[in-house]
């Protein structure tokens, strides 16, 4: 906020005029008394009068307002010091008081900010503690159990050392995901872009999560059938990832017997619109605005059931925003939701 404030002269220009018409009015009487009086003399005295009166006040107003409010800004770091010189002060005080409301506004938007940032802190520390506790304690309440004479039972100790290991393997998969996002945020991460096809790579998606569909008896399709090749320049590995959270998303929240269809859309300027939709619960238009959160989850108890790390929106997020790419949702509860995000396509 460092404004050249408007500076003004009528406090001592009225001032001074009303100082020299008093002692010029005092003297033109003292002089007519004594028969004495000159109106040369007269207006020469207002004159001077005047001019030291106004430059004796404003140079007095000037230091009184910015001795003050000099240290008002520097409480309060209104302005930089370096901003804040003497000819930058006012002595009018509707700018003057413009400026410390246009100061309190914006003090008031940010201690708003800073309350939201902190709820979202908060709640990010406790889903982070959250999701690490849960694996560390299945891991120690297996050892402890194995320890304390478990061990022993062949067919125990081989079921409580699986089980610990499915909550290393946890563990780990939340460590490692944390580390791609933070490497995504900073930029250490770079991207290898290379051309393929994108009806191929989703085709190999399809395959890996066949499995995991069938669980839900979920149908993987294609809106069309795509009997040319879509080519594309993205990082294959980490596009295979999008495609793969989103996937798995929407496995997770889809219905049984339900679908996941997959449709490309050509859009202008040389990208494509890939589109994810499922006929799943669908999510409530509140919760969207959070979706790409790390930890976030739409059904606080249901989806921890499912596993994962609870990245995997977060991840997706980062992703295309380090290729310079956008994802929209849509979404309606109990018909189901829309996940898409735009591509560079090969001519």
């Amino acid at each position: 906020m460092s404004k050249v404030f408007r500076k003004t002269y009528k406090f001592a220009s009225i001032t001074s005029v009303s100082i020299a018409v008093i002692l010029s009015v005092i003297n033109g009487i003292y002089f007519l008394i004594n028969e004495s009086f000159h109106l040369w003399f007269w207006i020469l005295e207002f004159t001077v009068i005047f001019i030291i009166s106004f430059f004796i006040i404003q140079y007095r107003v000037e230091n009184f307002i910015y001795k003050r409010i000099k240290k008002i800004y520097d409480d309060v770091s209104l302005l930089e010091k370096s901003a804040l010189g003497p000819q930058k002060i006012t002595t009018d005080m509707e700018t003057l008081t413009k400026e410390v409301e246009l100061f309190a506004r914006n003090k008031k938007l940010e201690i708003e900010a800073l309350k939201i940032r902190e709820g979202y802190r908060r709640e990010f520390t406790g889903n982070v503690s959250h999701e690490l506790k849960t694996p560390l304690f299945t891991v120690q309440g297996y050892i402890e159990t194995l320890i304390n004479g478990a061990a022993n039972d062949e067919k125990l100790r081989k079921k409580y050392l699986e089980r610990a290991s499915k909550g290393v393997e946890r563990l780990i998969f939340i460590i490692k995901d944390l580390d791609m996002i933070t490497k995504l945020e900073v930029g250490e991460l770079s991207l290898k872009k290379e051309k393929f096809n994108i009806i191929e790579l989703i085709k190999n998606v399809f395959e890996l999560l066949e499995m995991k569909a069938s669980k839900n008896d979920i149908l993987f399709t294609f809106d069309k059938q795509y009997t040319k090749p879509i080519l594309v320049k993205a990082d294959k590995d980490r596009i295979q990832q999008v495609l793969s959270n989103l996937i798995v998303n929407s496995i997770k929240y889809g219905r049984t017997n339900g679908t996941t269809e997959i449709s490309i859309e050509n859009l202008i300027m040389n990208k494509i619109l890939i589109r994810v939709t499922d006929n799943g619960e669908g999510i409530h238009n509140e919760k969207i605005p959070r979706l790409f959160e790390r930890f976030y989850r739409i059904d606080k108890s249901g989806s921890r059931a499912e596993g994962g790390s609870g990245l995997g929106l977060s991840i997706v997020k980062h992703i295309l925003d380090a290729h310079n790419e956008k994802i929209y949702v849509e979404s309606q509860i109990g018909i189901g939701s829309e996940f898409s995000f735009t591509l560079e396509k090969v001519k």
